[in-house]
């Protein structure tokens, strides 16, 4: 309810609760005990760091910086891409931090034509499209500059077909049209956004023998079924169309001539690879398109009517195609698609620390947008700018942090993670000295904080969120478990996937999947990450529609929630910079990887597989986590050298879990706890080699990640071990 609260009132009630947290800090300078925070021996001058830090991150700044981000489309590698970079390096500097803009070249598709032209099966026309994104009322959907809608990675051709309907285009559905004698060779499929990754469901199509992939938005699930559309609502229009990569995600993300290797300015031509060689690219034509121009090739479709649970929101009922001799309708694609060497730019800003300059602490957003972008990604660009501008602040009043603190603005996120990955791979040696990436993507949607983070820095963002204040009043903690509700409900994230196994009642951050720039930074190179936003009714996704009138309209009108993940943004920054001891949860951690290992010894009831050394293994690293915090939890006489040794243990610790060989399959994926799932892409699989070797009914496979997993979880226990 209070989220529907007058501006006046909730903004008159954030000044007063900024108040409370300002003078609660200030009253620890006159002996006040100090809050007991983990990580830290005496948290009194941190108090006051934050105190300084909390009043500085500002909503009408965050809004006018929004304002400018969102004033033009920025696909990576434009122009107006490199305004925002040059934009973004101005406000770095300002605050104080060294700022480079790093470059790359990467290989990236544009359209020159994308085309979709369907007959029912008695030749009569259905569909000439794709349609125009248009609604009666948008001040930006008509600027010359809008790339038509398109998917990135998608294959050039120019192909005719049947049309067969395919649900989700999940695994199971692809299952159930094979159980229903539906052959998809030569057919083109269509299916709706939702339940998995967009290029999970190309990856599968291709699989089996389909030409092309259409996928649209059906209203069911971000249309008018869950509420009004845009302009007269958050919703997604019906001539709205979801853009996006297809590159295929799961296997690899980054530039896909380049896997594992930087793909910098100066990388020679001979070490570039066949990117349809490596598994990264689809082959086949993929093309996103509105529901306003499926409905025709829907409404047209004959044979069976479709299975329960693949029914949408079109006033009509729904049929597969695909069975007899007339599937409906017949459907003609063209994709041209440019692909060439482009430019892209990230830029990083670094305030060096005192004490560790080595220990990298790591902010990031990503910048670029398929169109104006303003809840993704730009407003999470506001909000890290408040951040800095934070950090910047504390800087000018003489603050120096412990450990270095980079800022850094992606590019050609979209596309697949390319500037965060071509970067990390790029760095790979010195990352294994970062103790934290922070990431925000999709920051503000609305007013529902969430998060997902390796389970070792879950309770850090909880502690985190208890003092930063909401603006619905009282903390960003309380409304987020509020929000969850008393049975710790998934949280509304577009990424990331439930866990309950170590919320134990306390306000539920999911686990890391993939989809925005964690990924390489925890998936490949063991950075411990967390990912955060403010979630709300968003259905215009990377559609033309999620532009600055939307936002202001549906998502934060006050840009108050922009001000919040500033605030949060910043304060996990300050606290792992300055932390005494790193405070990774190693028991949370502990109890997630064998609640995990139990999950799938179930699952594996029927196979000749014993579990038993792992479960061993599983053990001795939850007793070396329970004697590692209790050594965190008493640092009372710790010299500064064994502190800083007590920290090299546990930051090596996350490196046991990394196999250098990978998953199968797909060797850039190098940690054994957490990947995208192969046919979720988004979701996280949790001990992804055993099992999705389970599911595939791999046992010997399955057996083999297993003794993987035993030799990684009694290496970490053993590192762990050290520090008695």
């Amino acid at each position: 309810m209070f989220a529907f609260r007058p501006f006046r009132f909730m903004a008159l009630q954030t000044w007063f609760w900024a108040i409370a947290f300002a003078l609660s800090n200030a009253a620890l300078t006159s002996g006040q005990t100090p809050p007991s925070v983990f990580g830290y021996n005496d948290f009194t001058a941190q108090a006051k760091i934050d105190a300084e830090f909390l009043p500085v991150p500002d909503a009408s700044l965050a809004g006018q910086e929004l304002k400018f981000l969102t004033a033009q489309p920025h696909l990576a590698s434009t122009p107006e891409d490199h305004e925002t970079a040059l934009y973004v390096a101005r406000k770095f500097r300002a605050a104080g931090l060294e700022t480079e803009i790093v470059p790359y070249k990467v290989l990236m598709n544009q359209p020159r034509k994308v085309s979709i032209e369907a007959h029912s099966d008695d030749g009569g026309l259905l569909v000439i499209g794709p349609s125009w994104e248009h609604v009666s009322d948008d001040a930006f959907q008509d600027d010359s500059r809008i790339v038509m809608p398109f998917a990135g990675s998608s294959g050039s051709g120019d192909v005719t077909g049947e049309v067969v309907y395919a649900n989700y285009g999940r695994l199971e559905d692809f299952d159930k049209l094979a159980r229903d004698g539906v052959d998809l060779h030569g057919k083109v499929v269509l299916v709706r956004y939702g339940a998995n990754f967009r290029g999970v469901k190309v990856y599968l199509a291709e699989q089996r023998g389909a030409i092309g992939v259409l996928i649209y938005s059906d209203p069911q699930d971000d249309g008018y079924f869950q509420g009004d559309p845009y302009p007269n609502g958050p919703w997604r229009p019906d001539t709205g169309v979801q853009r996006g990569s297809v590159q295929y995600l799961f296997k690899y993300p980054g530039d896909p001539e380049t896997p594992g290797v930087a793909s910098t300015l100066d990388l020679p031509d001979s070490a570039r690879l066949d990117p349809l060689k490596t598994g990264n690219q689809p082959s086949i034509i993929a093309i996103p398109i509105s529901s306003h121009d499926a409905a025709p090739i829907l409404r047209a479709l004959k044979g069976p009517t479709v299975p329960k649970g693949w029914q949408g929101a079109l006033p009509f009922s729904y049929h597969t195609g695909g069975s007899g001799a007339f599937t409906g309708v017949t459907v003609h694609l063209v994709s041209d698609q440019d692909y060439e060497l482009r430019i892209i730019w990230d830029v990083i800003g670094k305030v060096r620390g005192s004490q560790f300059p080595q220990d990298w602490v790591i902010v990031g957003n990503h910048r670029d947008a398929w169109v104006y972008g303003a809840a993704d990604p730009c407003s999470g660009t506001a909000a890290m700018l408040e951040a800095v501008h934070g950090i910047g602040s504390l800087l000018k009043q003489g603050w120096r942090p412990k450990r270095t603190i980079l800022f850094a603005s992606w590019d050609a996120e979209e596309e697949g993670l390319i500037g965060s990955t071509e970067w990390v791979e790029q760095h790979g040696h010195a990352l294994d000295h970062a103790v934290a990436y922070f990431n925000t993507d999709v920051a503000v949607t609305g007013s529902e904080f969430g998060a997902e983070a390796v389970p070792s820095l879950k309770q850090f963002l909880r502690e985190v969120a208890q003092q930063v204040p909401s603006p619905q009043g009282g903390s960003v903690y309380m409304h987020w478990k509020l929000d969850s509700g008393s049975e710790n409900r998934e949280s509304n994230s577009l990424r990331g996937s439930k866990s309950g196994i170590d919320n134990l009642g306390e306000a539920p951050v999911g686990d890391l999947g993939s989809g925005s720039d964690y990924t390489p930074f925890f998936q490949h190179a063991g950075v411990p990450s967390t990912d955060i936003g403010s979630r709300g009714s968003y259905g215009v996704y990377h559609s033309v529609f999620d532009d600055y009138t939307w936002f202001i309209q549906n998502a934060d009108p006050t840009f108050e929630y922009l001000q919040e993940i500033a605030r949060v943004l910043g304060l996990e920054a300050l606290h792992m910079a300055d932390a005494d001891v790193l405070p990774y949860d190693y028991v949370a951690y502990a109890r997630a990887i064998n609640a995990s290992l139990d999950a799938a010894r179930h699952k594996a009831a029927a196979r000749s597989i014993d579990f038993s050394a792992a479960q061993s293994a599983g053990a001795r690293f939850m007793r070396a986590a329970e004697a590692a915090r209790m050594l965190q939890t008493n640092l009372q006489g710790k010299s500064q050298a064994e502190l800083m040794r007590f920290n090299t243990i546990l930051r090596q610790t996350e490196n046991q879990f990394l196999s250098q060989a990978g998953l199968p399959n797909r060797p850039w994926y190098k940690h054994l706890i957490y990947a995208p799932g192969e046919y979720s892409g988004y979701a996280a699989a949790v001990i992804p080699g055993v099992n999705e070797a389970l599911d595939a009914r791999n046992t010997d496979l399955a057996a083999q990640q297993l003794a993987l997993l035993t030799q990684a979880l009694n290496r970490a226990a053993g590192m762990l071990e050290q520090a008695r």
